[in-house]
């Protein structure tokens, strides 16, 4: 019998291959567990950004509480969840929808308004006062109209008369109900202050000059608040952020805002300045020459009941004026919660100023500029040459054509929701 002697280092040898071979099939099999976990970690991912997106969509179809979380039955495994929460930011609508999977968490916001329908958009909606639209000098209204019981007929002022070739260049229909504000949507502006009473203080601003100032819509949002005049210069300033103001907001035009809501009782926006923001105020907003107001902008004044200002006693004084070459895209609305019968101009839109989008005046109009969009209005008025002209539009502009077809504004009563704007 032969006997083979191997040397120890031969055996060290094998020994090394083997453990080298366990340790590759070891490293092989956490690469497949690896690969498994993170191809389900993210399916996970992807069906909750999916799920959250289908939040988005139940809530342009449903019905669902303000101020509330809605719980959206997915069929599915226990450990998946869909909650959709809704409220205002300003004036449009806020859609917070959070899908969760096991652990992982996923959230999206969008802001909500109506959609424009595909045919026979409306121009003109103006409230029946028993008095005739007049239209003067080279006034251009093209679009389906609601007019007063008495029509539209032509007029002159000052020597001028209607250059048209058409009263209305559309369809017209009688005014039979003026459209009325989302009752929310008052609701919200009105008790905004209430949400910022329970802002937590660590979340207020102590603004300061040259600085920049950003907050996600995912997170709660921040205050800059004071009670005296607020300056907006020199700033950056974008996001989920209120500023507010007990007596003015001056916005200058080397501050950049963008998506904020400016507050107080009143509001001026200087020459030049550019950016998106809602302003909302309860006694006057003056918006300056060569302003670009980007969309989703939107400029309110919402009256209170039985107020005393300088705007109400003082005639000169317009609550809602935008000045000459200066462009809105969003919504510009006049809302006085005690509407009375007077002669003074509430909102004014001058002329060579244009507004992509909305106006919606439940008082006295003076337009003078350009609308590419929808005009609701109690009635127009005009002043000229010392004199007042009711019902009158002088040289002014409404195309509800030249608006987006896409353009997503102001929700009305039954009126079919869209996507607006998305939120980071």
């Amino acid at each position: 019998m032969f006997r083979i002697k191997l040397k120890a280092g031969a055996l060290q040898f094998t020994l090394f291959i083997s453990i080298v071979i366990a340790l590759l099939l070891i490293a092989f099999i956490l690469l497949v567990q690896t690969h498994k976990r993170f191809t389900i970690q993210t399916d996970f991912i992807k069906e909750s950004i999916n799920n959250s997106n289908k939040g988005i969509t139940y809530a342009l179809s449903n019905t669902i509480k303000l101020n509330d979380t809605t719980t959206v039955n997915l069929k599915d495994e226990d450990y998946k969840s869909l909650k959709v929460y809704r409220d205002f930011w300003g004036v449009f609508e806020k859609i917070t929808s959070t899908s969760k999977i096991k652990t992982n968490t996923y959230k999206k916001v969008a802001l909500l308004g109506a959609s424009q329908p595909s045919l026979n958009r409306t121009a003109l909606h103006l409230q029946d006062n028993n008095r005739p639209l007049v239209v003067v000098g080279n006034t251009k209204i093209e679009g389906l109209s609601y007019l007063p019981k008495t029509g539209v007929k032509s007029g002159s002022i000052s020597g001028q008369s209607y250059y048209g070739t058409q009263l209305i260049y559309g369809s017209t229909r009688e005014t039979l109900n003026f459209p009325q504000l989302n009752k929310e949507l008052l609701l919200s502006i009105k008790t905004i202050n209430t949400l910022i009473s329970k802002t937590p203080q660590n979340l207020y601003i102590n603004l300061e000059v040259g600085q920049q100032y950003t907050n996600s819509f995912l997170e709660p949002v921040q205050v800059v608040f004071n009670p005296s005049t607020i300056r907006l210069n020199n700033t950056s300033i974008s996001g989920h952020i209120i500023i507010k103001s007990k007596t003015k907001i001056i916005v200058d035009n080397t501050s950049h805002l963008k998506d904020v809501i400016l507050i107080a009782p009143k509001i001026e926006i200087k020459q030049n300045v550019k950016g998106n923001f809602q302003a909302i105020a309860t006694e006057e907003i003056s918006v300056q020459k060569n302003c670009v107001l980007n969309y989703p902008s939107a400029l309110v004044v919402l009256k209170k009941e039985n107020i005393k200002n300088s705007a109400t006693n003082n005639k000169n004084i317009i609550p809602l004026k935008v000045n000459t070459n200066s462009t809105v895209k969003g919504a510009v609305i006049y809302f006085d919660l005690e509407q009375k019968n007077n002669y003074n101009i509430q909102l004014s839109i001058a002329d060579d100023t244009t507004v992509y989008g909305e106006i919606y005046c439940n008082d006295n109009l003076e337009l003078d500029g350009s609308v590419y969009g929808t005009v609701y209005t109690n009635n127009f008025t005009t002043k000229k040459a010392g004199s007042i002209y009711q019902n009158h539009i002088y040289n002014g502009q409404i195309i509800v054509d030249s608006l987006n077809s896409n353009y997503i504004g102001l929700a009305f009563k039954n009126s079919k929701k869209g996507i607006l704007q998305w939120l980071y």
